[in-house]
């Protein structure tokens, strides 16, 4: 992969993402960072900022032309399941289209590509998956995922695919993760129902960002970027009350059966990340994740 140089250009789509932030504030220190952003407007010292219509085909090419990036990592997407369910063209324009115009210009320049895939792309029953375990989603976003995937890989085989776990950390200027909802439910003293039967292999936001950073580095091909414990969403919890001192008995289980949702929810997406773990991916167990996000929020100015 291309060596690394303060001088290069390197393309983020969606920094104003809960993804994209901390991941263009990491990059600064090896690159010139280029964001993109659509409806969240950010202030970000030292990237350069720019609104961009991804589905715009035609005008996201020209302007990849006068920008020419150096390289591209691509967070932007359409991420909520249930969204993607209910409205299946818009995902499909902003998780396939979108990301088939990126490839092509990084292909055809041969310049390094890193996008964010999902662990969605698996069905739940062959947990814990590694690179070489076979897709089958059972959501429109993880099918969606899985043709923007197929895409890359014909339209620019040494890409760098990383499959994604559930992410959480703290909040940024324009974005959110399950874990602020959680705590803000619990801190109301209102009973906090969470999945007994889904598992996942969740990770810190900022150690996959830095995941992101060593693959375009180092890496081609698929890689996964998964945190180090397996556990449920409300293990999860219990995990998150502990930390931030908060009342574990509203925290109430549930199935996924009890809750009507628009979009399939794979049992247990759990992921190994080997691969990552050998170019130097190190991300943190699920109580030292909570406690660096129990001490930024700690940190920040009081309004």
């Amino acid at each position: 992969m291309t060596q690394l140089s303060g001088q290069r250009r390197l393309l983020i789509t969606g920094v104003s993402g809960f993804l994209g932030w901390p991941l263009a504030r990491l990059a600064q220190a090896t690159w010139q960072v280029e964001g993109t952003y659509h409806r969240h407007p950010i202030d970000l010292p030292g990237v350069g900022l720019h609104w961009v219509d991804l589905t715009d085909t035609d005008a996201l090419m020209a302007w990849l032309q006068a920008l020419a990036p150096d390289a591209v990592i691509h967070t932007a997407a359409l991420s909520q399941p249930n969204r993607c369910e209910q409205q299946p063209e818009v995902s499909y324009t902003v998780n396939v289209e979108a990301t088939r115009t990126l490839a092509t210009y990084c292909g055809q320049r041969g310049i390094p590509l890193v996008f964010t895939s999902t662990d969605q792309v698996f069905d739940g029953q062959g947990a814990p998956y590694d690179e070489t375990s076979a897709p089958n989603p059972i959501n429109r976003y993880g099918q969606h995922k899985l043709a923007a995937e197929q895409l890359i890989q014909c339209l620019h085989p040494q890409a760098v695919i990383c499959r994604l776990p559930l992410l959480y950390g703290p909040a940024t200027p324009t974005a959110e993760c399950f874990l602020q909802g959680f705590l803000r439910t619990l801190a109301a003293r209102q009973p906090l129902r969470l999945f007994i039967d889904e598992f996942r292999t969740p990770a810190h936001g900022e150690d996959v960002a830095q995941g992101l950073l060593l693959a375009l580095e180092k890496a081609s091909g698929l890689l996964h970027l998964g945190g180090p414990e397996r556990l449920s969403r409300y293990d999860f919890g219990l995990k998150m009350a502990a930390v931030f001192q908060l009342e574990a008995g509203l925290i109430v289980p549930s199935r996924q059966g009890d809750v009507a949702m628009p979009a399939a929810r794979p049992a247990d997406v759990s992921t190994h990340s080997r691969l990552a773990l050998g170019l130097g991916y190190r991300p943190r167990g699920i109580e030292a994740g909570l406690r660096a996000v129990l001490q930024t929020m700690t940190q920040e100015p009081r309004p």
